[in-house]
């Protein structure tokens, strides 16, 4: 009996804990239910032409903006105001109610963005895709583009990539670049001035390297990567790419320490590679049979340095590709003015080699920094210009200015992407006040990138110029003179880059042959910060000769105050 009993208590305390599980079951759901009918609330994405949502308060006052493609909650239920007889749509943000005009979410975060048709502000690239560098083609300034889709959202609701309508294909370009309206995207930046400075500049005949008043300068965002900051006063040795230079990389490295050296700029390309990259099999198998080191020996030399704590610059000569130009003669100027087979600046293939190599160095080696030199058109190009058998290559009727200045919008804005900075090297000519005829113009260029780096070496000048009979003779003059003219057009845009200068370190190549010795190389750095140009400087030797930066060292242990 006691054990029936026992299992009759059994029973029923199962029956008691299945009928509270029922009724637990039972209310909650009947709870979500409920709280479904009453809410109503599911989740939708802000939509908008603008960049952000007016939301209001439940007393119909404005409250904040919400960027757009922010993720909310939606009540079903609408309200209206007596008052106006305009009706709101209620959401949830942050845990608090507010109002928005009806119609402005989405239940896809890719259909926030509501604008249909853009305008072209800044000559674009138009890439193949949001992620890598290919490019499918370009568009002008003043050009109607058909918006498609974009790549992501900003915090601040600012589209990256929009995607458009290129002819029969799909491309991706910089949304910054972009107006809503076709006026606006015709207007020229003005602030202070800015355009009209330079609109009316030309050389007193015509050079053939562009106007100045049709380049672009809109203010560039400066980069700050919070991993690797910008070397803003570099004391540098330059470096080449050569396996003997290379392999003996210790002891630049013990005398760069021992020296205020904190920089180095080590070749990647200048001519020949300096190590076997992938990329080359791809764009010139030629480039990659001659490359002067291999890639375990160069990253032994790369990583030394940074683990010396040095800050290092990797240096790309770009149009000048001599090894390139052979495997790809159709993406070369062809000209009787000149027989030098040089890549055109026009040509999108040698943009696309040049940044992808810059990849690859970056992504194997961590250099810090990227600097892109003969970023320009042959020296012979004004001849070549002059010449009716001259083909540029100009697909898409660029000038030469505005070529130089599509590259390096193109390079600076996808090596940014890799958290690393942009350079270039530009002629000591290119401070004065007219379009090169190789398509050089600094304040479009330092309107761009990160660091300006000139050549003003002293036994380049005329004799004669800026007053001074030899100007090799006398360094701190010649580039006092020089420095005064460069400090001037950095002051022309609003957002200049560092000036980073190159100085003569090789004895002089015209007679008198003077000796560029410890003297010489303080005297050029002197007057560069006397002139305000103090985001340091460059000792050019061709042959990174250890022997001569042993005997100039003492130049570089001197405080010229940044």
């Amino acid at each position: 009996m006691e054990k029936k009993a026992h299992l009759r208590l059994g029973r029923i305390l199962l029956a008691l804990v299945i009928l509270v599980l029922v009724v637990v079951f039972l209310f909650t759901g009947i709870k979500k239910l409920f709280t479904k009918v009453i809410d109503g609330n599911h989740t939708v994405f802000l939509a908008s032409f603008d960049l952000a949502i007016q939301a209001y308060d439940k007393e119909f006052k404005e409250a904040l903006f919400i960027p757009r493609g922010t993720e909310v909650k939606k009540y079903e239920k609408q309200i209206t105001n007596e008052e106006t007889g305009k009706t709101y749509d209620r959401i949830l943000y942050k845990d608090q109610e507010y109002l928005i005009d009806v119609e402005q979410t989405v239940e896809n975060v890719k259909e926030a963005v509501k604008e249909t048709d853009m305008y072209v502000r800044t000559p674009v690239t138009v890439y193949k895709n949001e992620k890598d560098y290919k490019i499918l083609g370009h568009e002008k300034k003043g050009s109607h583009l058909s918006i498609l889709g974009y790549d992501y959202l900003k915090e601040d609701g600012s589209v990256n990539m929009y995607q458009i309508s290129y002819g029969e294909e799909k491309g991706y370009v910089y949304a910054k670049y972009l107006t809503k309206t076709e006026e606006e995207s015709l207007l020229n930046y003005n602030e202070n001035g800015v355009y009209d400075i330079h609109k009316d500049r030309k050389f007193s005949f015509e050079l053939y390297g562009g106007s100045p008043a049709n380049l672009d300068y809109y203010p560039y965002e400066k980069a700050s990567f919070e991993n690797n900051p910008l070397m803003k006063d570099a004391h540098s040795f330059y470096i080449n790419g050569s396996k003997y230079i290379i392999g003996n990389i210790d002891a630049y490295i013990a005398l760069a320490k021992a020296n205020n050296v904190n920089t180095f700029v080590v070749d990647i390309k200048d001519g020949a590679l300096a190590f076997e990259a992938e990329v080359a099999k791809t764009y010139s198998m030629s480039s990659f049979k001659t490359a002067m080191n291999s890639v375990e020996n160069y990253k032994k030399a790369i990583d030394k340095i940074k683990e010396a704590g040095i800050y290092v610059v990797g240096r790309i000569v770009v149009f000048n590709d001599p090894i390139y130009a052979k495997d790809h003669p159709e993406d070369c100027i062809s000209s009787t003015a000149s027989q030098a087979l040089w890549p055109s600046a026009y040509s999108r293939n040698v943009w696309e080699y040049n940044i992808a190599l810059a990849q690859e160095a970056v992504e194997k080696f961590g250099f810090n920094e990227i600097q892109f030199d003969y970023v320009r058109f042959p020296e012979s190009a004004y001849s070549m210009s002059k010449s009716p058998s001259t083909d540029f290559k100009n697909v898409y009727k660029e000038e030469k200015a505005q070529a130089v200045q599509g590259f390096l919008f193109y390079a600076t804005d996808y090596l940014h992407r890799l958290n690393v900075y942009v350079s270039v090297d530009v002629f000591g000519e290119c401070a004065n006040n007219y379009v090169t005829a190789y398509g050089q113009y600094w304040p479009s260029i330092t309107n761009i990138v990160d660091v300006i780096s000139a050549m003003p070496y002293p036994d380049h000048f005329s004799k004669g110029s800026y007053g001074i009979a030899i100007p090799w003779e006398q360094p701190y003059n010649l580039i006092s003179s020089w420095g005064s003219i460069a400090a001037t057009r950095q002051k022309e845009v609003k957002t200049p880059a560092i000036a980073r200068t190159w100085i003569q370190a090789y004895n002089a190549i015209h007679e008198p042959y003077i000796v560029y010795d410890e003297a010489k190389i303080t005297e050029q750095i002197k007057a560069l910060y006397e002139k305000g140009l103090n985001g340091g400087y460059i000792p050019w030797n061709a042959n990174s000769s250890l022997e001569k930066y042993q005997a100039i060292a003492g130049a570089f242990k001197k405080d010229y105050g940044a």
